[in-house]
C-alpha cells in the first residue's frame, strides 16, 4: 500500500514534498540507522483511556507503517509512548522527561483538553513541535503557534451539534456535559445557540469520571427538551439516560465516539448521532486503505482517535521529511505550517486555530445497535 493514498499533502509544493517523502525511492527500502525520537503521551488508562488506548493503537501502526516505508530519509522513528492517566501533572511530568530526558524532537499529544493546555505551556515555552490529540479550546492556546492540533475546535464541534439539530427542527435541546471536554465545548455553544435558534432549556454538569449520572440526567429529561446533547468523554451518561427513559433524540459529541466507550454503554449504545469523521464500517474512499490496514493489523474498526494519531504520526513525519531530522524546533515547526489532508479531515495548521479543518469535514453517523451507520446529512458551507 502506498502512503501517498493514506495522506497527502494539498498544494502544489506541500504535495510535491510529501510525495517523495511516501513514493520515492527511499520509501521501497526499510529504515535503517539511528532513529529519530518522538514523543507521545496519551491516557492509556483513567477516565481517558477511551480515547488513549486507540490513539496508542493509531500511533503504533504508523510508526511501523513509516519506517517500512523507508522512515524519514532512511532513518527509522521511534515514538516513545507514556501514560498520563488521564491527569493533567502526570501529562506534565511525562512532557518534560520526554523533552529534557530523552530529547525528543517533538510531542504528540495528549489525549485531554486539560492535560494538552498544561503540556503546551513546556513545548510553547521551549519551541518543541507537538501535535496534540484535541481541538483548540481555551484561549491561551491560541497564542501556542507551534502547537497543532488534529481534532476540530470546540466551537467548530458546538457548531456540529448544533447544525445537526437544525436538521431535525429541535428549538429545546438539554445538555449533559462534563466538567472537562464538556465544558469547554459549553463554553462555545452558549453563544451560537440563539444563532441557530436553539435554547437550552437544562444543562447539568458532571464530574469527569463520574460513575452515575441518573440525578443530572432526570433535571433534564423534566425540562422536556426536543432533543439532548452528551458532550463527555464516558460511557456512564449514555446508560443513565437511557436507564431513566429519555427518548428524545441524542446528539453526542466527537469525545464519546470511540468503540471503548461505545462497549462501555452496553444496550445504551443505541439510537445516537455524533458528528465525526471517520465511519470504520462505511469509510469515505479516502480513508478505506487506512481502515483496512487497522483491520487487518488489529481485527478490528478504528474510528476518529486511531486516525488522529496515525495523521499526526505521518504529519510530523512529513514536517521531519522536508526541513530535516536535525532542522531546528523553530524550521520544524514551520514544516508544519502547510495543508494536509489526512485520514480524519483535511488540515491546515498554519490557520489561527492550528488546525484548519472546514465543517464540511464532518460526517453524522448514527450509533444503533452498537455499530455506527453513516447518515446522508452532511454540512457543506
Amino acid at each position: 500500500m502506498s502512503l501517498s493514498r493514506i495522506a497527502r499533502l494539498a498544494g502544489a509544493t506541500a504535495l510535491a514534498g510529501l510525495t517523495a517523502f511516501a513514493v520515492g525511492a527511499q520509501a521501497q527500502t526499510p529504515a535503517t540507522g539511528e532513529p529519530i525520537k518522538i514523543g507521545a503521551i496519551v491516557s492509556a488508562t483513567g477516565a481517558g483511556a477511551g480515547l488513549g488506548i486507540p490513539e496508542r493503537s493509531g500511533l503504533l501502526l504508523a510508526e511501523k507503517e513509516i519506517n517500512a516505508k523507508g522512515g524519514v530519509k532512511g532513518r527509522p522513528i521511534k515514538i516513545i509512548i507514556e501514560d498520563d492517566a488521564s491527569n493533567p501533572d502526570t501529562a506534565l511530568s511525562k512532557a518534560n522527561e520526554l523533552i529534557f530526558g530523552q530529547k525528543v524532537v517533538a510531542l504528540l499529544g495528549p489525549s485531554l483538553t486539560a492535560s494538552t493546555v498544561a503540556v503546551g505551556g513546556v513545548t510553547h515555552a521551549n519551541k518543541i513541535p507537538q501535535i496534540a490529540f484535541t481541538g483548540i479550546g481555551p484561549a491561551v492556546e491560541r497564542e501556542r503557534k507551534c502547537v497543532a492540533h488534529v481534532l476540530p475546535p470546540q466551537r467548530l464541534n458546538a457548531q456540529a451539534l448544533l447544525e445537526y439539530t437544525k436538521s431535525i427542527n429541535a428549538t429545546k435541546v438539554g445538555v449533559l456535559h462534563d466538567a472537562g471536554y464538556g465544558n469547554v465545548v459549553m463554553a462555545e455553544l452558549r453563544p451560537l445557540a440563539d444563532k441557530y435558534g436553539v435554547k437550552l432549556v437544562a444543562v447539568e454538569k458532571f464530574e469527569i469520571g463520574a460513575t452515575d449520572t441518573t440525578t443530572q440526567a432526570a433535571k433534564v429529561k423534566a425540562a422536556q427538551p426536543e432533543a439532548v446533547f452528551v458532550i463527555a468523554t464516558s460511557a456512564t451518561p449514555f446508560r443513565n439516560v437511557r436507564q431513566i427513559q429519555i427518548t428524545q433524540p441524542v446528539i453526542a459529541a466527537i469525545g464519546s465516539s470511540s468503540y471503548e466507550y461505545v462497549n462501555a454503554m452496553g444496550p445504551a449504545a443505541d439510537n445516537i448521532t455524533i458528528p465525526e469523521f471517520l465511519v470504520g464500517e462505511d469509510p469515505l474512499p479516502h480513508q478505506k486503505a487506512f481502515v483496512d490496514l487497522y483491520k487487518q493489523a488489529y481485527n478490528s474498526t478504528p474510528k476518529n482517535y486511531e486516525a488522529a494519531a496515525w495523521d499526526a504520526a505521518h504529519i510530523i513525519a512529513a514536517a521531519l521529511n522536508k526541513a530535516g531530522a536535525d532542522a531546528t524546533n523553530e524550521k520544524l515547526c514551520e514544516a508544519m505550517k502547510v495543508p494536509y489532508s489526512g485520514v480524519l479531515a483535511n488540515y491546515d495548521f498554519s490557520a489561527d486555530d492550528m488546525t484548519g479543518i472546514p465543517i464540511s469535514s464532518f460526517v453524522f453517523s448514527k450509533l444503533v445497535g452498537g455499530k455506527y451507520t453513516r447518515t446522508p446529512f452532511r454540512v457543506t458551507q
